[in-house]
This record gives C-alpha cells, sequence and structure tokens, in this order.
C-alpha cells in the first residue's frame, strides 16, 4: 500500500470543505481513464476493494425522454477520503470507480468547492495536501489496487499502468450573479467572464498574461439548453454550470468522451508494436544495413495472429464506440459531438482505421506470398516427377 493510501482515514458524510458566503458553490470533478488490459470478464462482480459492486444508474432529467438509452457499466463506490490542502483547508473526497469491458476503468474523485471567484478554483487544477500526496496520486494509488484486485478477471492484462487520461470537471451549482448578486442567464454570465473562464479551463493563475485569441478559443465551444445551464468544453477541463440534480449526466458524457480517448490511446500503441514487428520482420536484411539471411515470417502461425489482431482490434473498436451512444436526448447528443471535437476522437478514429487497413494488406501480401510459395512446391513437385517418369521409361526402354 503506498503512503498516500496508508494515510487514508472515511470521514463522516457531513463533513464539508466550502468556505462561509462563497460567490460560487459546486463541485470539482476530476476523471481518470486507465486502460488495464484486453479485454474484462463480463461476468458481474459482487465486491471490490472491500465494497459492494453494482450497475451505473443516471437520474434521468426531464430533459430526457423515457426511451433514453446509455451504456452503463459496473461501478462501485469507495469510501471517501479526508484530506488537509497544503492552504491549510479541509477538503472530502467521494470516490467512484467504474468498469468498462473494454478492459478499463475510470475513476472519478469529487471534491466540493466554495469560492468568491473563479480564480480561486485555479489551484483545484492539481490538489496538493499536506501529507506530500496530490490528488492524481491518490487517484494513481487506487487504480494500482483496482488493477491488482481485477488480474484473474481480465486477459492480456498490463504488466503497469500507463500514463492516465485525466480531465476535471468544475460544476456550479448555485446560480450565476452579476456584480449585484442578480441571478443573470448562463449565457450572458458566460460573455461576462469569458476571460475567468478561459483561465480557469486553461490553469492560468495570472489573467492579465491570457490573450484574447486564447480567451475565445478555450471557450469557443459551449452549449447551453435553458438559460440557467451552460458547459464550456476544452482539452484540458470543462465548466458545468447547472442545477446539483442535472450536472451528473453531463460529467457521465465527459468521462465516457475521456475514457474513449484513453482506449484509444492504446489500441494506437498496440497497432504501432504490432506493425512495427511486421515491418521488422518483413523488411530483407540487406535493408537493414546488413546481408544476412531474412526471417522466415510468414509462417502459418504468423498469419493466424495477425488474422487474429485484425479481428479483435477491429470489434474492440466497434465496441469502444458503442459506449458513448446516446439515444432519445439530442442534447447530450450534440455535447458529445463538442466533446468528440475537442478530443479529435474522429482522427483518432482515424488513424486507428488507417492502420488497420495496414494490417490487412500486410496479412493480404502474407496470404499471397504464401500462396505463391504453395503454387512454386506444387510446380517443381511436378516437375521432379516428370523427370523420374522419363527415367523410368529410358531404363525400361534400356
Amino acid at each position: 500500500m503506498t503512503r498516500a493510501l496508508s494515510q487514508v482515514r472515511p470521514v463522516a458524510a457531513g463533513d464539508g470543505a466550502a468556505a462561509p458566503g462563497p460567490g460560487y458553490t459546486g463541485f470539482a470533478t476530476y476523471l481518470y481513464a486507465f486502460d488495464i488490459a484486453y479485454e474484462m470478464d463480463r461476468v458481474a462482480l459482487s465486491t471490490l476493494l472491500g465494497q459492494p459492486v453494482g450497475q451505473f444508474q443516471m437520474d434521468v432529467s426531464k430533459r430526457a425522454p423515457r426511451q433514453l438509452f446509455f451504456y452503463r457499466p459496473q461501478m462501485v463506490r469507495l469510501p471517501p477520503l479526508e484530506r488537509i490542502r497544503q492552504d491549510g483547508g479541509l477538503v472530502r473526497i467521494e470516490r467512484q470507480v467504474k468498469l468498462f469491458a473494454v478492459g478499463a476503468i475510470s475513476l472519478t474523485f469529487k471534491v466540493a468547492f466554495g469560492v468568491k471567484d473563479l480564480a480561486e478554483l485555479v489551484h483545484y487544477h492539481d490538489m496538493r495536501f499536506t501529507n506530500g500526496s496530490t490528488i492524481y496520486e491518490e487517484a494513481l494509488a487506487t487504480a494500482e489496487e483496482v488493477r491488482k484486485e481485477l488480474l484473474p478477471r481480465v486477459s492480456r492484462p498490463v504488466e503497469r499502468l500507463a500514463d492516465e487520461e485525466a480531465y476535471t470537471v468544475f460544476c456550479i451549482t448555485s446560480p450565476v450573479c452579476d456584480t449585484e448578486g442578480t441571478p443573470k442567464p448562463a449565457e450572458q454570465w458566460l460573455a461576462a467572464h469569458r476571460r475567468e473562464v478561459a483561465a480557469l479551463l486553461t490553469e492560468e493563475p495570472v489573467l492579465s498574461q491570457l490573450s484574447e485569441q486564447e480567451a475565445e478559443e478555450s471557450t469557443s465551444r459551449y452549449l447551453s439548453y435553458y438559460d440557467r445551464d451552460l458547459v464550456v468544453i476544452d482539452w484540458d477541463a470543462a465548466l458545468v454550470v447547472d442545477e446539483a440534480r442535472y450536472v451528473d449526466e453531463m460529467v457521465y458524457l465527459l468521462e465516457l468522451a475521456n475514457l474513449q480517448l484513453a482506449e484509444l490511446e492504446a489500441y494506437d500503441r498496440l497497432l504501432d508494436n504490432v506493425i512495427d514487428r511486421a515491418y521488422r520482420d518483413l523488411t530483407p536484411a540487406g535493408l537493414r544495413g546488413g546481408w544476412r539471411r531474412p526471417r522466415r515470417w510468414s509462417g502459418t502461425k504468423t498469419l493466424r495472429d495477425l488474422r487474429e489482431i485484425r479481428i479483435d482490434l477491429a470489434r474492440m473498436s466497434d465496441e469502444l464506440s458503442n459506449i458513448t451512444k446516446f439515444f432519445g436526448d439530442w442534447h447530450l447528443a450534440r455535447s458529445y459531438q463538442a466533446v468528440a471535437s475537442r478530443f479529435h476522437l474522429g482522427d483518432w478514429h482515424h488513424t486507428i482505421d488507417e492502420k488497420l487497413k495496414t494490417l490487412d494488406d500486410l496479412y493480404q501480401l502474407l496470404q499471397a506470398d504464401r500462396n505463391h510459395r504453395t503454387v512454386l512446391i506444387l510446380e517443381l513437385t511436378m516437375v521432379v516427377l516428370f523427370v523420374l517418369d522419363l527415367l523410368m521409361l529410358f531404363r525400361v526402354g534400356k
């Protein structure tokens, strides 16, 4: 157990971290996606880290019709943690772990806040504690414990956790107001605080140094349904303004997109390794700087392995796409389009499809080479048999 987790102690549900009389109240949600295996056992777990496991449920708001469909993974709530920030503030960290059949886990850490202005939230990006740890290290330690416990239930587990995909969502659940404390429509509030929002999303502590161009770019992808709700999506963080009962669906959408990005990166690394090995084995030794005899890589086992990789990765790519299908709620669907555009998920899918096509070309090349060898052997066999037949006829004639 790491030092961070060895100092953990559960806290009571009523503990809070909000400052008295804040201008904004809500919570910061930290999303961490880890690829832990090629695939996870689809049999439902009963417990994880000593806590009961259930199926994720999302409260359906009045904006979502009854036929709303979304992917529902297995989920476990872990005991909350209590930490003291370096500035002396007490925080309570609520933790959730979601398990995905594509061989990934997603950790959600939630910390309540109460601040006078948005600038105070900049320090929440990489929160540090008096025990020497950071909120990322807490998440990494939790993910490692989950990975170890899930080892018997996964296929082709990773040897160690790779760099995670982290995303921070700032959820403001109090009404947004003007300088006089009068509630304002969310879009008008954004227009008046665009630079402050951009500084928050880009983790820029000095507002005056932020250019107008960057402020416009960071806040350009925003969506609003009612005049009281708003979501601003940037590459590394997002801002959600809404009532507390409605923010979970948007946070879950961002969580799925973040996990999808992590898995696409994992597939990309796997494909790079497979293609590099294929090129090394297929390239004649002379082209690699020597004149050694080329390795024979076109055997039956190689073809079988390559065929399995192509099929498995194509299937996993389809399954990964399915977890972000939303039916029945067009607002969530267009929000996902905005997130996918910001994360460049389409480019990632295109890159992986191109590499799968390269694998397919290599497979076809190897198969054609194998067929050519087979035909050549058959032709040589026929020639040898013909020569033997002539020799036998010659001997009989004598």
